[in-house]
Formats: structure tokens, sequence, C-alpha cells
């Protein structure tokens, strides 16, 4: 495994490479992080799709992206292996260090191995439940599962698949999909052991920091089913260990269609205050990480017109979504998806104009 991990020094470093890109690197987590990172969510469980993969994350390396996100379960874990074998030839090489670029990845759904199998409750049976790793009851929804012992496997798995021994974020995945099945005394209980084989992780060398990666749950109304309240996430680490603890990240889906994360006050501080779930990650120094820039593709055409006016040198409407994202205040990394270099060489181009967070506010007014 390629030791080492992302470190103040070493992303310094890489973002005085690309001096033309104004505001774009931002302190998180104590390092040097570009404004925007790569997903790597979509596509097909094949070769050619690995290959385009690959060719999209050198660009990205190369072109000034140094936070890639991914997770076990996605493309079958093809996503972390395509990554992992680019770090490492781009470290072995010289053209990168290791100590450069942030990594994320996820663990909580099932992740199979390669391509779906025929007999997909007969794998997980021969894989997860014989050797003794999942018990009758730890799997929600037939699909996801966030016990100590399945984490400790997958975060395992994730350390191979990308080569690293050391792995700069890891998310607990959508674990809101838990509250479909349980209350929310055994929810919480759950999070309790799962943050404390995550510090375990911590101390051991293996993650930098944790956080919770969702979809619904931070972004929803309280009274949703499934809502996830941030400050009861960062009481249940502190209690775990202590003002300390390493829970330093959430990530969730924002951009154009899907700005709760700023506009709806679903969040309580510990005073009491109700506030957005940005005022409230920046209260508690919590990094933001959004997810879902483009809304896989839904946002690269036919904008309204006021977004051409509020961002005028954007060449097309996915830089115009991308910047919207990326300038909204309380977010540190805006990820968006991107299988192709040519994509990715297109979205590099809006990182060439500065962050529009004054602009991006007139279309909210008192918004947040």
């Amino acid at each position: 495994m390629l030791t080492g991990y992302a470190t103040p020094e070493g992303t310094a470093a890489y973002a005085r490479r690309f001096v033309d890109y104004p505001g774009n690197y931002r302190a998180v987590l104590g390092c040097s992080v570009s404004s925007m990172g790569l997903g790597t969510y979509l596509g097909g469980e094949d070769a050619d799709t690995d290959e385009a993969y690959a060719a999209a994350i050198r660009t990205a390396l190369a072109g000034g992206i140094n936070l890639i996100d991914t997770a076990v379960n996605y493309r079958c874990q093809r996503s972390e292996r395509v990554l992992g074998r680019v770090i490492g030839e781009l470290a072995g090489s010289g053209a990168l260090t290791r100590d450069e670029v942030v990594v994320a990845t996820k663990g909580g759904f099932i992740a199979f191995d390669g391509e779906t199998p025929a007999d997909p409750r007969g794998w997980f049976e021969q894989n997860f439940v014989r050797p003794g790793i999942v018990k009758p009851g730890d799997v929600v929804q037939g699909a996801h599962c966030m016990t100590p012992p399945y984490l400790e496997a997958m975060l395992e798995r994730s350390r191979s698949n990308l080569g690293l021994a050391t792995l700069d974020i890891y998310y607990l995945h959508n674990p809101e999909t838990q509250l479909s099945a349980l209350s929310h005394h055994e929810f919480l209980v759950r999070i309790r052991r799962a943050f404390e084989f995550l510090e375990s992780a911590v101390q051991a060398g293996k993650i930098g920091c944790y956080g919770v990666a969702t979809w619904n749950g931070l972004r929803v109304k309280v009274t949703e089913p499934g809502y996830l309240s941030l400050e009861e996430l960062a009481r249940v680490a502190t209690d775990v260990a202590g003002t300390g603890h390493h829970f330093r990240i959430i990530q969730f889906p924002y951009n154009l269609a899907m700005t709760e994360a700023l506009t709806l006050h679903n969040q309580t501080l510990p005073d009491g205050t109700q506030v957005s779930l940005l005022a409230a990650a920046d209260a508690m120094g919590i990094a933001v990480c959004t997810s879902a820039s483009l809304l896989q593709g839904q946002l690269t055409r036919r904008l309204p017109e006021v977004l051409r006016t509020t961002f005028p040198a954007m060449d097309s409407d996915a830089q115009r979504a991308i910047q919207f994202a990326r300038s909204t205040p309380g977010i540190s990394v805006a990820l968006v998806g991107m299988s192709s270099a040519a994509h990715v060489a297109h979205n590099l181009a809006t990182l060439r104009r500065p962050p529009a967070p004054d602009a991006l506010m007139k279309l909210f007014g008192s918004a947040g």
C-alpha cells in the first residue's frame, strides 16, 4: 500500500501550481483543497467505463482538482479500484505525491465485487452472513449495514482497492436508511457503535477523519421520518471521544434544484437556535462537501436566464451550475460527477473565475 495521507504542506504545494485559479483552494480539514471535487458514482460495470474514469481522474489531478470522492459500492468496487490504480501510477512516476491529494470514500451499502451477481442474495449469504460478518437484523432494506464488523470489512476492502494505507475521509454512507426500520433510540445506538469503530480506525492510522454522506437526512424537515440532526450526531461523537473527536465533515446534495441546506432552517444549535444546515455546520466547525452539483446532468442545459446574468463569464450551463454550488457560503467542496477527460477539461474552466458569493446570494435575498 502507498503510505502517507493528505497534509497541509503537500496540498499547499499542489495549490501553488495553479495560480490561475483565483479563490479556488480552501482550508478544509487543515489542508488546501480545490473547491470542485471529482465524483465517481455513475457508469457501467465494464472496462470501457473504467478507462474513461481513469482518464478523467488523471485530467483532474493534473488540472487542479485534488479531492476525489468514491465509495466501496460505486460500480461494484470498480470506481475505487480505478482511482487506486491512477494514484499509484502517478505517485510511481513522480507526477503526484500522496500528501497532495485528498481521497474520500464511504461504507454502508452492500458492495458487490466487480459486477452485480446473478443471485445477489446468495452471494451476500456466502460472503458476509456465513463468515459471521453480518448477522440477521443487521441489514436494513436488504442493502444497508453499518455495524462495526461490516464497516471494518468494508474499510479494509477500500484500503485494498485504493492501495492506500490511510484514507483521508471515511463517510458513513446514507445512515438515514436505517431509520426506515429502527426506532430513533436504536438508530442512535448503532450510530454510537459506528462512531466508536471509526474513532478506533483513526487511532490505528487507517483514516484521517470521518463523517456522514447523506442524500435526504440532513436536508429534510424535522418532521420527516429520515431526518438527521447534525447537533445530535456531533453530540454522539463527543460522547464517544470527547471534544477532540474526528467527526469532521458531512456530505449532502446541493444544487440549483436542491437548495435546502441554505434555505431551510431545519437544524438546531446547542443553544436552541434554529438555523440552516450550512449555518449549523459552520457553527460546529464541521466541513461541508456537497454532491450532485449537476444533478446527474439535469442542470447542464436550459437554465433560467437569471443564471446567465448572475454568472455571465461562464461558457455553459454546466459551468454555471458548478459556480452556483462552489460560490455558496459555507460550502467547502462541490463534487461533480465526471467520467470522461473531456468533461473534466470543460468543467476545469470554471475555476479560472473566482467564486461569486455576493452575486449568488442576490438570488436568495436574505436566505440562510
